[in-house]
């Protein structure tokens, strides 16, 4: 798990820059992973390191401000979203990155029903968000309590690659992750 992720487990509060995103770059990540997941292991170390190069100029980025609707009760769906928030996947590009990484099909409003607490979390629906985040689906179903699919197969070497390359281009602007797309290209 990433550093922050353990902050949102623990109810910490989150290092100043854990948020400031270029919100644009959120709608390029979808593309970005549907490239990233069909290349060869070494070329997806290339785009990885590209990336972290482009990461290492000064962040210029406002804070994400929560809009009314993010606000979610806690619960183990508002951890979940707000785990995807900080790799700066709104509801609608973390849906769409989901399906490509983990075949779950859950809509925007799905993915924001589960931050509300409003739809539950299945077996499913936590192997999709494990994906995502980059985290094998038996920790995170230690965390909300089904221990049932704890003994789940390992994820694809290309699936956990690109759960990391979301988290190096976080911080990138939109224009960063389109080149990073463009050399995945």
């Amino acid at each position: 798990m990433q550093s922050h992720d353990l902050f949102l487990i623990a109810g910490l509060a989150l290092p100043d820059d854990a948020l400031h995103f270029d919100e644009a770059a959120s709608r390029a990540l979808p593309a970005l992973v549907q490239r990233a997941l069909t290349l060869p292991a070494s070329s997806r170390r290339r785009l990885r390191e590209f990336a972290r190069s482009l990461a290492e100029g000064p962040n210029t980025f406002p804070p994400r401000k929560t809009l009314p609707f993010e606000q979610y009760p806690p619960g183990f769906g508002s951890l979940f979203v707000r785990m995807l928030a900080l790799r700066n996947l709104g509801w609608s590009s973390a849906a769409k990155v989901m399906y490509l990484m983990s075949d779950v099909y859950l809509s925007a409003a799905t993915i924001g029903a589960i931050g509300r607490g409003v739809k539950e979390l299945d077996p499913e629906v936590l192997g999709g968000f494990a994906a995502v985040l980059g985290v094998p689906v038996a920790v995170l179903a230690s965390l909300v309590g089904m221990p049932q699919i704890s003994a789940s197969p390992r994820r694809p070497e290309e699936v956990v690659d690109t759960a990391a390359l979301i988290w190096d281009v976080r911080h990138l602007t939109a224009e960063q992750v389109r080149q990073v797309s463009h050399l995945a290209d």
